[in-house]
């Protein structure tokens, strides 16, 4: 499908970190955005409400939660593309809530297909994440990869991809799955490892607390994961199918931390801290992302790939963070799950 201004499309955690950079660029590219936000009774819009206001009038924003069948049908009504990313992705809570992964990633994604398969809708991308492949049994892990849980998050998340294919397998749904490897970038959560860095380092902190730093993780800067989900939405071959999305390379924490340093001229000593380190059968000690599919079967590839063009990312992600009108809503300093 062309995404033309014709197209009417709903994102489903617009809100959010990926999903307001998501909604950004669609209105942008002239696309009829519905974006639905978690409610709360505030009348914030997440990330939503930081972006210019003339993107902010073109949005149809409709507040709700993906556990609520009524709220999702009405979302979903009247859209031509559905781009679901709404969930609970925190792996710390997991273990303290699983069930509510279960409810907002599992139930909330079942609700979502229903609604799509109901009310006919042309496509929808179902947003996956490469915690479900677990530490890398080969690499670059490509989409042929066992899928091995070691989190409750990842779990939930192993179910609505597979909740996903079966209602393709079953109904004909027209759903596609993305699988993200780690997307950094400006708005993120600072329990990510790129945030947590940052926040700490921004707020004169030179001993930056962190959990392990033997692992490696592949980094993919938000545009090009954006990117890739216009790309796919658009692509029929991935229709029924699950692509992974990501640099194909990979760097370690440790690795990471000195690249960060150096981006922001400062000399720093890390400690892991005890709470910021995942149980010992939990850890994802690697991860690499094969991309391969990606690039053939839609021509997609990162811009921000290769040392250069990680450090760019890098260094655009510094500066939104430093600046102090975003700095000030993160406590870098306090560690909550």
């Amino acid at each position: 499908m062309n995404l033309t201004s014709d197209i009417r499309v709903l994102v489903t955690g617009a809100d959010g970190f990926i999903g307001s950079h998501l909604t950004e660029r669609l209105v942008r590219m002239g696309c009829q955005v519905r974006a639905l936000v978690l409610y709360n009774s505030t009348d914030s819009w997440g990330w939503l409400d930081s972006l210019a206001p003339d993107v902010r009038a073109s949005i149809e924003v409709v507040t709700g939660d993906i556990r609520d069948w009524d709220c999702v049908q009405t979302a979903v009504t009247g859209c031509d593309l559905v781009l679901h990313l709404a969930a609970l992705i925190a792996i710390p809570y997991s273990y303290k809530s699983p069930r509510s992964y279960v409810d907002t990633n599992v139930n909330g994604t079942l609700n979502v297909l229903q609604a799509v398969t109901k009310c006919g809708v042309q496509r929808m991308l179902h947003t996956s994440t490469s915690e479900v492949y677990g530490t890398a049994q080969f690499v670059p892990i490509s989409e042929n990869h066992p899928l091995n849980a070691q989190s409750p998050y990842a779990a939930s998340k192993v179910a609505a991809d597979q909740m996903s294919l079966s209602f393709w397998r079953s109904y004909g749904t027209p759903v596609s799955i993305i699988r993200p490897f780690n997307t950094f970038g400006p708005r993120q959560s600072a329990r990510a490892i790129i945030p947590t860095l940052i926040t700490q380092i921004a707020a004169g902190e030179r001993r930056i607390r962190v959990g392990a730093t033997h692992t490696t993780r592949d980094f993919t800067y938000v545009d090009d994961t954006v990117d890739a989900f216009i790309r796919l939405a658009a692509t029929d071959a991935a229709v029924g199918t699950v692509t992974n999305v990501g640099s194909n390379s990979e760097v370690s924490v440790l690795r990471l931390s000195e690249q960060i340093a150096d981006v922001m001229g400062v000399s720093i000593e890390l400690e892991s801290e005890s709470a910021r380190v995942r149980p010992r059968g939990s850890e994802v000690e690697r991860l690499w992302c094969d991309n391969s599919r990606m690039r053939e079967i839609t021509g997609w590839a990162p811009a921000y790939s290769g040392e250069r063009g990680f450090s760019e990312g890098l260094a655009r992600t510094v500066s939104w963070f430093v600046d102090q009108k975003n700095l000030v809503g993160y406590r870098p300093r306090a560690y909550s799950i």
